[in-house]
């Protein structure tokens, strides 16, 4: 799923490349991924793109007097610029292509998803925050107000444990099953571990850590293309996704918990004093 880093790299290469153009036409090839019909696709058509921002992982462009496309790319969606479009419109059918956004100057990008869940989604509103997804966004990490006083509010007398309430949106808004891992690696802290049980010296590593990893993420994905993100993504994890593998801090196996839908990594001399983690019903180290 991409993550922070990733929408904020996509932002800044569709502001240099959307930013001033005029949309021709908008194409839905999947009439699911639409998630509001009021203003129609078509309110986009002729007008130019003012602005590219980011919500959390949601993208939003913003066209000149008229209204916004906002896109979440889910786990499994993304967004393929092309410098000329192909002729015709695209055929529906079973391939992942679900929209198509056309310029004037024939460049445009595609909305793709693979995978049989679809659950990527777009939406055309006059303001970004009648998106339910945006509305309930918490506080952007890499914000200039999210300092560690606000990440200690936060997490004050929040129940979950640490994995949980960094993915939470409505809580701290950009950070996925990805970056929680990587973050919980740097600060040297259980994915388990209560958020409220954090000391101040431990919620001030925390705070490093997210900042640290996220910023390093962004810096790391910044100028490079659209197409080669994901790839970008994957070659600066240290933990997640690396089940396995030795540890670039400590040379410890990194270890694994999976649950129904995903599965979280980490190493255990680094974050849990070597104990291996019991399964997500057991919830506690194993003794």
């Amino acid at each position: 799923m991409p993550e922070l880093p990733e929408v904020e790299a996509l932002r800044d290469f569709l502001t240099e490349q959307l930013e001033g153009r005029e949309i021709v036409r908008v194409l839905p090839v999947a009439i699911s991924v639409l998630k509001t019909y009021d203003p129609p696709l078509t309110a986009l058509e002729g007008r130019r793109v003012a602005a590219v921002r980011r919500y959390g992982k949601f993208l939003d462009v913003e066209t000149e007097g008229g209204p916004h496309l906002v896109t979440h790319l889910a786990r499994a969606g993304w967004l393929q610029w092309r410098d000329s479009l192909p002729d015709g419109p695209p055929r529906p059918g079973k391939g992942p292509l679900a929209l198509r956004v056309a310029l004037e100057t024939g460049a445009g990008f595609d909305l793709t998803e693979a995978g049989t869940q679809k659950r990527l989604a777009v939406y055309v509103v006059t303001d970004p925050e009648l998106v339910p997804g945006v509305a309930r966004l918490g506080p952007d990490p890499l914000a200039d107000g999210f300092d560690e006083a606000a990440l200690a509010g936060l997490l004050a007398g929040e129940r979950r444990q640490l994995k949980g309430a960094l993915r939470d949106q409505s809580l701290i808004a950009g950070v996925g099953n990805a970056y929680s891992d990587e973050i919980l690696h740097a600060a040297k802290m259980s994915p388990f571990k209560l958020a409220a049980s954090l000391t101040p010296e431990e919620t001030s590593r925390l705070y490093e850590a997210l900042r640290t990893t996220l910023t390093g993420a962004v810096e790391r994905s910044r100028g490079v293309a659209a197409g080669r993100l994901k790839s970008e993504k994957k070659s600066g994890l240290r933990v997640h996704g690396r089940t396995g593998e030795p540890c670039p801090v400590c040379g410890d196996t990194i270890r694994e918990v999976s649950f129904s839908d995903s599965s979280l990594q980490y190493c255990p001399t680094c974050q849990t004093g070597g104990k291996p983690l019991a399964d997500r019903r057991m919830s506690r180290l194993l003794k």
